[in-house]
């Protein structure tokens, strides 16, 4: 008889424990709740088989940027882009360097190479290919911003 009597309590007990903890995430609002899936296929469109929740879903949208080979490179104004050769290097990152197409009697033009080349430890040697931006106020000052291979 004590038996059957805990067991029934037990039942009871768990059937109303279960029909609370349901409504409760019936009831809850919360976004991260739903799974999300993401990926990217050929066409652009996002598509993965695999399921993330919360915080991961959110990054995993980032990724879809990264995966892009084609970069856009912003347009200047004010910044006067020429091809250009190594012809001298000084200290402190400076370089004397010969515009292509400029006639002999124009002088060299003074360049320093610029943070991204820096950033990435390009070494740039006499003899180089480069190209330089120049500022319309001073022609004879440039910025290295690439170096061709």
């Amino acid at each position: 008889m004590m038996k059957s009597l805990i067991s029934i309590v037990l039942v009871l007990f768990t059937l109303s424990f279960n029909s609370i903890s349901t409504n409760a995430f019936s009831t809850s609002t919360n976004t991260f709740t739903q799974p999300v899936t993401f990926g990217v296929t050929s066409s652009g469109s996002v598509v993965s088989s695999t399921v993330l929740w919360g915080k991961k879903a959110a990054r995993a949208g980032g990724n879809a940027r990264k995966n892009r080979t084609e970069r856009v490179k912003k347009v200047k104004d004010d910044i006067i882009e020429v091809e250009a050769v190594v012809i001298d290097s000084l200290p402190n990152a400076m370089f004397r360097c010969t515009i292509d197409g400029a006639p002999e009697t124009q002088e060299p033009v003074l360049a320093t190479i610029s943070g991204r080349i820096r950033k990435n430890f390009v070494k740039i040697l006499v003899g180089d290919k480069v190209t330089i931006e120049l500022s319309p106020y001073d022609l004879t000052r440039g910025r290295i911003t690439f170096r061709k291979r």
